[in-house]
């Protein structure tokens, strides 16, 4: 049974490692679709929020790169896993609430019980996206292997998944990545 809110004509779900460049690929998207037609929808956004409000914390900040952030995730983790085992689809539920676009972009799909959730509740209309890039690239944007972070399941979790719809390579060849938006744009543009 589909939450509240419009019905999609297509939902991608977008997943990677940190500083894959998922954020940028959705943006990008986003962009060149207009955001009358294609939402972003972060499931972080309530995992922070919620943290944030039980912990006394800048939920703005929690939002950006900053180190701010980065001092609190491990034990943000901690408590979004803690969430998800009582409830797999809370954070999944309260993203898509009021969203009335057609094409929706999850940015930050980052479990099977994630996908399972999108799946159950949309069918056919959802399709998994994988962004990679190499070590060396997430390392030129800034990425430092953080043990309890790069090795927990919200960075793990969909290693072994296998089954993504679309791959996007983003290794930083701007070329090769527009040819992929390209292609997936093509294929967002027969959905509408």
């Amino acid at each position: 049974m589909a939450p509240l809110g419009g019905a999609p004509r297509l939902v991608l779900l977008f997943s990677g490692k940190r500083k894959s460049g998922k954020d940028f690929v959705t943006e990008a998207l986003q962009s060149r679709l207009g955001a009358d037609v294609c939402a972003v929808l972060r499931l972080s956004g309530p995992l922070k929020e919620q943290y944030a409000q039980e912990h006394g914390l800048n939920f703005q900040r929690l939002l950006d790169a900053s180190t701010y952030k980065e001092a609190f995730r491990k034990d943000m983790i901690r408590w979004g896993e803690e969430k998800r085992q009582a409830d797999p689809g809370f954070f999944c539920r309260k993203i898509v609430e009021g969203v009335s676009q057609p094409i929706w972009l999850v940015s930050d799909t980052r479990r099977v019980s994630d996908i399972q959730w999108f799946r159950e509740a949309y069918g056919a209309m959802t399709q998994t996206v994988r962004v990679v890039a190499l070590e060396q690239s997430r390392r030129q944007r800034g990425w430092v292997f953080t043990s309890g972070v790069d090795d927990a399941e919200s960075e793990c979790g969909l290693d072994n998944f296998g089954g993504f719809d679309w791959v996007i390579e983003n290794h930083g060849d701007e070329q090769r990545l527009e040819e992929q938006l390209e292609n997936l744009i093509e294929f967002i543009r027969s959905r509408l």
